[in-house]
């Protein structure tokens, strides 16, 4: 992986084929900050274990994750595995809607405009208003709801200069996994701005969905908090990537089995329009 414009990312390495990063919240904001501040473009995500599970085994996908400059740990088992690993040392997750609040919070000091893409109307409005009461002299240029469908051509370049003539130098992307990751990697080069996938901290922060207590968090049972929340839609979801996870994750770390090993970004491949067809969660 190169780094773009001289930043320093966080250092990666090999979690089930995927280019996982090392970065505590501090390691992230950083470049981030940086690369905003010059309205530079540059990919970041937050991968809990469903992500990392969907990276390892859609090869496309991986390739697409493998070019992000920033694979933050968004899940504590993915922290963990990290640490076993590879001895990192990482005593928290990057935890998706907590460096959303902390980005919002230097941007509002330094200036820098962000700009808000996914989720429905009324939750992205809501969190544009819970935003900038929280943190005066935030800048939101950019407030737009998913119009959940694929994008056509002439969409996808009217998306894309609104988001270029409205200065933002930070682009959230609330579209859930992996859909917002594909549209960032497919406007990686185009967007003028850092775009940092955040899905469900959409909903979160703007009171539409309940996050999982402290210590829940804490210990790695936020994913329960959620079932009990949305079982009919995430209960198969979690069986199957958490099973796979564990499977995975013991076959890498015994050894019997090796992951493809983590290629350049120029390999990645170039798809299409960015799709734009599902809310954050």
């Amino acid at each position: 992986m190169q780094a773009r414009q001289g930043a320093a990312w966080p250092p990666k390495y090999d979690l089930l084929g995927v280019a996982m990063s090392a970065a505590r919240y501090e390691d992230a904001m950083a470049p981030v900050i940086n690369q905003a501040r010059c309205v530079h473009a540059a990919c970041v995500t937050h991968l809990a274990v469903h992500g990392l599970v969907e990276g390892s085994a859609d090869p496309m996908l991986r390739e697409m994750l493998n070019a992000f400059d920033i694979v933050a740990p968004d899940g504590q088992p993915v922290r963990i595995a990290l640490n076993i690993l590879y001895g990192t040392g990482l005593k928290d997750r990057c935890y998706g809607p907590e460096f959303m609040v902390r980005v919002c919070e230097r941007s509002a000091q330094e200036g820098i405009g962000i700009y808000l893409y996914g989720s429905t109307a009324r939750v992205v409005e809501t969190l544009r208003d819970k935003l900038t009461a929280r943190f005066p002299g935030l800048r939101v240029v950019g407030c737009e709801p998913s119009v959940f469908h694929p994008l056509t051509e002439e969409q996808d370049a009217a998306l894309v200069q609104r988001m270029n003539e409205s200065g933002a130098g930070i682009l959230f992307l609330g579209l859930g996994c992996p859909l917002q990751e594909k549209m960032a990697y497919a406007h990686r080069d185009r967007v003028r701005a850092v775009q940092i996938c955040v899905g469900a901290a959409f909903d979160f922060l703007s009171g539409n969905k309940k996050m999982a207590p402290a210590w829940m968090q804490r210990h790695a049972l936020e994913w329960l908090y959620r079932l009990v929340q949305e079982p009919r839609r995430l209960f198969w979801r979690y069986f199957r990537t958490n099973t796979l996870f564990l499977v995975k994750f013991f076959l890498q770390w015994s050894g019997l089995k090796k992951y493809p090993a983590i290629e350049d970004a120029a390999s990645a491949p170039s798809p299409g329009a960015g799709p734009d067809d599902a809310r954050g969660g």
